[in-house]
């Protein structure tokens, strides 16, 4: 069988939980079946060494990446490319009320005609995220199929729908990560309905037990309750209630450590906030970390705080992990937790803080429960190589 030629397209390997699909995705694939290139927007992330060395990752976009590079403000190669970033994003987001919004605008009036098309021609193109890498695909790639990711509930995005429709009709599918997220699609975008599908992200839980036995992590205390959180540092995450919980805590006099693993926009103004609250002393923000497992698999609780989420990967690993979990009241969260496996609250620090000390009450019912049953899902790539073969 003649192999396929797959190009993936994401925004780069940092932290978060579309990112960890995408590296499940990769480390799954039968590479007998395809050949795979991947082009990264920023070439950089914790996840670039799990990376399967049967992907290409195409490194001769410098061009994209200084349109993308947020560190470094000019590139003597390509000045006129910098300069197009600077005042792009200035002016983008003088225009707009919004990031996402302003970050469209971007896209339509700077980078469009400015991103350079790729030459090859693959089988099959896919945009692993929302936004960008979507127009990317659409106006910079030349394939026979083209597929697109949404990770979370459209409607929470805060995208101008009719620049999204315009590409999603020139996408061949467009996949999300939970029926209540599809719905939320149809519901936004109804003439374009039969475009839409579902696939869960991949997990294997072959590969985050052998990860979570690599060691014990030293911000752990003994003799107290170690809580873990884990997720980018911005208003989705909702790591300021997070901050309110402990501080719930604290006045109740329980020993705790919470250990946030993370990095984000919001980094200055949750840590200001937890001087505030005086939380310096159990609570600690300790940065992105390429191997979260460890602390999920030797956590007391983990705690999930979002706002909203698509399909959360974090909630999936830490079930993998035994961990018992407490998770706000985001739509989607009712398709994977049930009350034996953790406690659903809702948005409040408070609540978070009660959540936490019912499950102190008894935690070996949840971790016994979690225990005996199997949420991985490797064997779902199946579906990823109907829709790749179709």
């Amino acid at each position: 069988m003649k192999k396929r030629n797959i190009l993936f397209i994401m925004s780069s390997l940092r932290n978060g939980g579309a990112e960890r699909s995408l590296v499940n995705l990769l480390q799954l694939l039968d590479y007998d079946r395809y050949n795979v290139d991947l082009l990264l927007f920023q070439d950089e992330g914790m996840f670039l060494k799990q990376v399967p060395e049967e992907v290409n990752i195409i490194s001769n976009c410098d061009k994209l990446h200084t349109l993308y590079d947020n560190k470094k403000i000019v590139s003597f190669k390509h000045p006129y490319l910098s300069a197009i970033h600077i005042i792009g994003t200035l002016v983008s987001r003088q225009k707009m009320d919004t990031l996402s919004k302003s970050r469209q605008y971007r896209w339509k009036h700077f980078y469009r005609k400015n991103v350079p098309v790729l030459t090859e021609e693959y089988d099959i193109a896919i945009a692993y995220m929302q936004r960008e890498q979507t127009y990317f695909l659409v106006d910079n790639v030349k394939a026979t199929k083209k597929i697109a990711w949404v990770h979370n509930e459209y409607s929470q995005l805060g995208h101008f729908k009719e620049m999204d429709l315009e590409y999603f009709k020139k996408i061949d599918k467009i996949v999300t990560i939970s029926d209540l997220c599809a719905r939320d699609l149809e519901t936004n975008f109804p003439s374009i309905k039969d475009k839409f599908m579902v696939l869960p992200n991949l997990t294997s839980s072959k590969v985050v037990k052998n990860l979570s036995n690599e060691f014990f992590p030293d911000e752990f205390k003994k003799n107290m309750l170690n809580i873990v959180s884990v997720g980018r540092l911005n208003h989705q995450k909702g790591f300021d209630l997070a901050l309110d919980a402990a501080a719930e805590l604290k006045r109740c006099k329980l020993k705790f450590h919470w250990v946030i693993l993370g990095v984000g926009s919001l980094k200055e103004e949750l840590e200001k906030k937890q001087k505030e609250l005086e939380l310096q002393d159990c609570f600690e923000f300790i940065g992105a970390r390429d191997n979260p497992y460890v602390y999920m698999k030797n956590a007391d609780v983990l705690v999930q705080s979002s706002r909203f989420e698509g399909k959360s990967v974090v909630l999936d690993e830490a079930k993998i992990l035994c961990c018992p979990i407490v998770t706000t009241n985001y739509p989607t969260v009712y398709d994977q937790i049930n009350n034996k496996e953790g406690i659903i609250v809702e948005m409040s620090g408070k609540e978070i803080a009660d959540g936490i000390m019912q499950i102190l009450k008894n935690p070996n019912q949840y971790s016994a429960y979690l225990s005996q049953h199997e949420y991985g899902n490797e064997k779902e790539i199946k579906k990823y190589y109907q829709l790749f073969d179709l």
